[in-house]
């Protein structure tokens, strides 16, 4: 009788079978409620867990995009892990997004590469439309991209004047056109930029500016499954550190000289892409929230040089 009552207890007190039973109803319960919830997305291919659609990216080209419109119309959504991607193929859904929805879908995708190597969108490429960013596009209107800007390049002009020289050298003989258009651009990147002409610094920048341009475009599964950048499965982060650490002793010490040029020399005359950026220098990054304050720290700087000189040298 005893051992039956104790058995009985036993049963009765047992908390796994409950346990249980509660964290099923707490799973169904947050299930239902994030299908409550769930926005109402376009039509589209139907994703796995976890990772959506993301076995389909080979077959994201022009071509496999049109077949997707042809059977979800004109606006479709493809899930990229944690992502959400809408595509568009309708003149009038264009129309929307890109005329009268403008400032809605103005700002760009930022993936890990993008935000750590910009100092947390310290530029104007890729900052979010807002005060911030119409600062931003004031510097480089007023001083990055004037007509004075660049009618006071005579660095620049000097650059292509070399190199039509060593054309004109060379007439009747055979040209590595390839081999001349990348020293020009190269040195005109680096000149426009900072001034000197130094074949090591310019070596070691191109060096810098080409692992940025790498990891810009490269493929990081932490850009659509997050939680995965923990582990660097790639080992793109250790890229990420090395390359942003480059940048800082690489431009930190051309800022630094730049600021003692300023102190003895009249750098009005003679100035280049980072003099006309120290115009706005201030060390105190508080400024840049008041709408009528015009100020630059460190990493807006070092952000603006690489990204500006990243679009031209390569775009070149």
């Amino acid at each position: 009788m005893e051992s039956l009552l104790s058995e009985t207890l036993n049963q009765v007190i047992d908390p796994t079978p409950s346990a249980f039973l509660i964290t099923i109803s707490l799973l169904v319960v947050v299930y239902l409620i994030s299908q409550w919830f769930k926005p109402l997305y376009p039509p589209g291919p139907k994703g796995l867990p976890v990772i959506g659609n993301m076995l389909m990216m080979d077959q994201l080209t022009h071509h496999g995009l049109a077949k997707l419109a042809h059977k979800y119309g004109g606006l479709f959504h493809l899930r990229m892990g944690f992502r959400h991607v809408f595509a568009i193929t309708s003149p009038d859904v264009a129309r929307q997004v890109l005329q009268v929805q403008d400032i809605s879908f103005s700002n760009r995708p930022v993936t890990v590469a993008i935000n750590y190597l910009t100092y947390d969108l310290a530029d104007m490429a890729f900052a979010p439309y807002g005060p911030f960013w119409r600062q931003m596009r004031k510097v480089c209107v007023m001083k990055v991209f004037s007509r004075k800007r660049t009618e006071s390049w005579a660095s620049v002009r000097e650059e292509v004047n070399n190199m039509v020289r060593s054309f004109s050298s060379n007439v009747g003989k055979p040209v590595n056109v390839g081999e001349l258009i990348f020293t020009l651009t190269r040195n005109i990147t680096y000149r426009a930029a900072f001034g000197a002409a130094c074949e090591i610094e310019q070596d070691e920048f191109i060096r810098i500016l080409q692992e940025f341009s790498k990891l810009f475009g490269a493929f990081n599964i932490a850009d659509f499954i997050p939680f995965l950048g923990w582990f660097d499965l790639q080992g793109i982060n250790k890229r990420l550190v090395k390359a942003r650490n480059d940048l800082d002793g690489f431009i930190d010490e051309v800022i630094d000289e730049h600021m003692k040029k300023r102190e003895t020399v009249n750098v009005d005359e003679d100035t280049d892409m980072v003099d006309d950026l120290l115009a706005f220098y201030s060390e105190d990054s508080s400024t840049n929230r008041n709408k009528n304050t015009v100020k630059l720290t460190r990493d807006n700087i070092k952000a603006l040089v690489m990204v500006s000189q990243n679009f031209t040298f390569f775009i070149n």
